[in-house]
């Protein structure tokens, strides 16, 4: 049975994308979740292995919209273990 852990980051919105991209680009990502100043859950994908490019483009542009709204934000990254 897999386990699974997970990290937090507190970013404000202009950094949210490149960390995110950062985040995957590391490697061994099953999920994202991005959430508010509040600690509400905003958006929530999965990351699955060889996702790129053009699968993960419409992603990147709602949390681009996301990044824009938010002044800080927190990524929840739940990695394989």
């Amino acid at each position: 049975m897999s386990e699974f852990r997970t990290e937090e980051f507190r970013v404000n919105g202009e950094e949210l994308i490149s960390k995110i991209k950062e985040l995957i680009h590391a490697g061994n990502i099953r999920r994202v979740s991005i959430k508010d100043k509040d600690g509400k859950t905003v958006m929530e994908f999965p990351v699955t292995l060889g996702v790129v490019g053009l699968v993960l483009a419409p992603t990147l542009a709602a949390v681009g919209a996301i990044a824009a709204l938010v002044s800080e934000a927190t990524i929840v990254v739940e990695k394989a273990a």
